[in-house]
């Protein structure tokens, strides 16, 4: 395949654009070359600026869980934007797309709308800390929680140091509140809570996280992780930004039965426009102003076109009982051609998968912590990830980040890509 015009689109970005890209993931920095230029979107198919057409692994890193354009979400937004884009009032459709969320998701009473799921989940420590009148938080080692200065820490040496910055503009003193955790390790949270007694506001952690590639929770962690914080009176927020919604009605906590105090939701809720969203039980919400003193405002927060979109989409899997187990049996398919072919070219890997979501890790030990995931031979990546491109499959251009499984997906599909994937195995 060629990408002429998209490598000419790129050229024109980057004279105008930081890096030619406003997300810094969409710069392929992580497996070289080019970014591809999208042009259009159908089902589960992308097509680019060259007029290459690709099976998609993205999704637009996971809201798209029906697939691209579908019918029923474009109308919404098309009879929405005639009788207005934004009006910053209160609109019934916030009220309706609030309710449903809330009849779907365990133990939350209220909920509130954002843009994305940064805000989403910056609101949510804000919330908590006021909540608790705490200041610190615990959040794990490769989990990413968007580019809020409190999320963007590194851990230092130690169980019980405090995180440095890993970005410049992000002040020490922001980092000092942020306390780093390994991702499945119960006993290292447990040392955090005994060297920092009564400090500790909220643990915040992906249930399932995707941002190290898919990485599944240890049996019994999460509930773990619940007791602590009941027994320190601290609160343990999940960021569903990619998980809800997508791995059951309930998300992680349907999928686990584990109950967080507070949940953050982005993607799937918003049915492909920019949303995020947080959630707790009443008591909590009721913290938040106008009711109480913890503020948080926005101007385009529940815009009549992102709660149409939203709205038509979970409603869509709320009246469609069988939709997750198809999901997870059309990528458990996935799992298995992706382990046979991989396996008869002698490639060492690991597969993990949770749902709808998958990853293919080049290393043949297990991935469980962010520690682990850097173990992977990223050159191999790289190679995979190009030769894919080539064959017309477009998976995440990162090692580090999950692949997303639509329902558009048909099963000649996931052949046409175990196919395409023995044909680059053979290469690697």
């Amino acid at each position: 395949m060629l990408y002429k015009r998209s490598s000419q689109l790129f050229a024109e970005a980057e004279k105008v654009i930081p890096g030619g890209v406003n997300s810094p993931v969409r710069a392929f920095k992580g497996v070289g070359g080019t970014p591809i230029f999208a042009k259009s979107a159908k089902g589960a198919y992308l097509y680019d600026e060259d007029g290459n057409r690709l099976i998609d692994y993205i999704n637009s890193w996971g809201p798209m869980i029906l697939g691209h354009a579908f019918e029923p979400v474009v109308q919404a937004v098309i009879e929405k934007a005639k009788l207005g884009t934004s009006f910053g009032m209160p609109t019934e459709l916030e009220t309706q797309i609030a309710a449903l969320a809330v009849s779907m998701v365990p133990n939350i009473d209220k909920i509130r709308f954002v843009n994305s799921g940064t805000e989403a989940c910056m609101s949510a420590v804000r919330l908590a800390r006021g909540f608790t009148k705490r200041d610190k938080i615990i959040k794990f080692a490769g989990c990413y929680h968007g580019h809020s200065d409190s999320f963007l820490i590194q851990a230092g040496s130690g169980l019980s140091t405090f995180g440095v910055p890993n970005s410049p503009g992000v002040t020490a003193g922001t980092a000092k509140d942020t306390l780093l955790a390994n991702y499945n390790d119960i006993e290292n949270v447990r040392s955090l809570f005994e060297a920092n007694k009564n400090e500790i506001a909220a643990i915040i952690i992906e249930p399932v996280a995707g941002n190290m590639g898919c990485i599944p929770p240890k049996d019994g962690f999460l509930k773990e992780l619940k007791q602590l914080c009941e027994a320190n009176d601290a609160l343990l927020i999940f960021d569903e930004v990619m998980t809800g919604f997508r791995l059951a009605k309930g998300g992680a906590q349907e999928l686990y039965n584990v109950t967080a105090d507070i949940v953050c939701f982005g993607k799937v809720i918003g049915g492909g426009l920019p949303v995020g969203a947080f959630a707790a039980r009443e008591e909590i919400m009721n913290y938040l102003a106008p009711l109480g003193p913890v503020y948080q405002a926005g101007t385009l927060s529940g815009n009549p076109l992102a709660m149409a979109a939203g709205l038509t989409m979970i409603q869509t899997l709320n009246d469609d009982a069988a939709i997750f187990q198809r999901l997870a049996d059309k990528t458990a398919y996935l799992h298995e051609g992706i382990e046979k072919v991989l396996k008869a070219n002698n490639i060492e890997f690991t597969i993990n998968r949770v749902g709808s979501m998958i990853s293919v890790h080049f290393d043949a030990n297990p991935v469980f912590d962010f520690q682990t995931a850097k173990n992977g031979d990223n050159e191999t990546f790289n190679k995979f990830f190009h030769g894919l491109l080539q064959e017309g499959i477009y998976i995440a251009p990162s090692a580090y980040e999950t692949w997303f499984i639509s329902d558009a997906l048909t099963y000649d599909d996931l052949d046409f890509t175990i196919k395409a994937i023995d044909k680059v195995s053979k290469t690697l």
